[in-house]
């Protein structure tokens, strides 16, 4: 990087912020989107490009978990092209060094790489890594299928693209293109678990790290993706391609409302479809799990209460849950059964499947809550404890009205256990972790 903090890479010249400890850059444009079409790589530009501001976000409508993680105060742009990524580095120095990628939950219909919230400055810091966060292509712009219309898989096809760009680039930021960690929460961490059995990722990682994946409802959903297509195609009409951004956009409830007959599935309509390239048919994925176990190491887990925020917005449980004596009590334990089906056991199974198949599993549950806390150990309360700062995460609800103590005192070790996964530091062995380290 010469004095005026212009970085060079193989794929151009880019304009980054620095400073003491760190190398930042932001917006990063790692591919080219069309609407509806595999994206496409960047070619080298001439000039120095910026790089030290966010951009954009996918598309997206508000989230429905904002009553438990809050609203961000530093609302992004969107638009539909948006592959964009954010690296920080440690100043360069030294051996090359671990690379950790991390793609965002949200249920494939919102989030962004983009956002404070998934600042990974202080795992770089403490861990001596290079950290990348991702944006790809969400809700109908990203995982919807319409026959000999739309390609599915144009999301997962997305986070390839980015780490393709991750391998190509990410020596220039002083990491190791053949030490990468990738991980996710949520519908990042169900994305980690595609890009594990995808084709075309084989020399694109070396771990991988998933975090309350919702396991439980990944199996079974070829009907439903198919009710989505024919659903999408009414809505939309003959040329999708032409409606407007904002349409489409108001249009994907109206599709999505066809998963409702698909029971817990339609907790997350959009996502990955096997059968469709990159992914296996449906009926092969054991036997790809089975083929790459031995040369990926793999940390999952969960929270305590993961699904419960799910429960209290299930329309039909609300008068249940909300009730003023028994609400309490129902919340935790239709909660606490429904953290069991879709994510504990399923996330338990994954692991116990994946040493018989030859390979080592961490597992973990992260089980701190606030005092008094109706949320409990809930969905993404992990979050803030690995990234973004209390500034970013002081609002969120599910962190109570006293959060700094539990952040400042817990969060160092709990990011610990991450980077040390990354070092291979956990490779060869098989353990379970209560989170926070206490």
């Amino acid at each position: 990087m010469d004095d005026d903090g212009v970085l060079v890479l193989p794929s151009g010249r880019f304009r980054v912020r620095r400073d003491d400890k760190t190398i930042r850059a932001r917006g990063l444009r790692y591919a080219t989107a069309r609407r509806f079409e595999p994206c496409a790589p960047v070619p080298a530009a001439d000039g120095v490009v910026d790089a030290t501001t966010a951009g954009p976000a996918c598309p997206q409508l508000p989230s429905r978990l904002a009553f438990v993680v809050g609203s961000s105060t530093t609302p992004l742009n969107q638009d539909e092209d948006c592959l964009v990524l954010d690296v920080v580095a440690p100043r360069p120095g030294g051996p090359a060094k671990p690379v950790m990628v991390f793609f965002h939950g949200g249920a494939y219909v919102t989030g962004s790489g983009q956002s404070p919230l998934h600042d990974l400055t202080a795992m770089a810091e403490e861990g001596d890594v290079v950290t990348v966060t991702v944006n790809y292509r969400l809700g109908m712009f990203g995982y919807l299928a319409i026959d000999g219309l739309v390609p599915a898989n144009l999301g997962l096809l997305d986070q390839i693209a980015a780490l393709r760009w991750v391998r190509d680039n990410i020596g220039g930021f002083g990491g190791d293109p053949e030490n990468v960690t990738i991980f996710g929460q949520s519908a990042g961490a169900d994305s980690v678990s595609c890009l594990m059995i995808a084709d075309g990722t084989e020399d694109l990682f070396r771990r991988a790290v998933l975090q309350s994946a919702p396991l439980g409802i990944q199996r079974g959903r070829a009907a439903m993706s198919r009710a989505l297509g024919v659903a999408a195609r009414a809505a939309l009409g003959a040329d999708p391609a032409s409606v407007e951004t904002r349409d489409l956009l108001a249009a994907q409830g109206t599709v999505a409302a066809a998963a409702a007959p698909f029971g817990a599935s339609a907790q997350m309509p959009f996502g990955p479809q096997t059968g469709h390239h990159p992914l296996p048919p449906e009926d092969q994925v054991a036997a790809r799990r089975r083929e790459v176990a031995g040369r990926i190491p793999v940390m999952v887990g969960t929270t305590a209460d993961d699904a419960r925020p799910f429960v209290m917005l299930n329309a039909r449980l609300k008068s249940v849950v909300g009730a003023p004596l028994v609400g309490s009590t129902a919340r935790r334990l239709l909660g606490t059964a429904a953290t069991k089906r879709l994510f504990a056991a399923p996330s338990t199974a994954f692991a116990g499947q994946h040493r018989l198949d030859g390979g080592h599993a961490t597992t973990y549950v992260f089980d701190w809550q606030p005092a008094g806390s109706a949320l409990g150990a809930c969905h993404c309360i992990e979050l803030p404890f690995l990234m973004g700062s209390f500034d970013d995460w002081g609002r969120a609800p599910m962190l109570g009205t006293d959060a700094r103590r539990a952040l400042a005192e817990y969060g160092p070790p709990m990011r610990r256990v991450w980077w040390e996964f990354a070092r291979g530091m956990r490779d060869d062995v098989d353990e379970h972790l209560v989170l926070p380290p206490r």
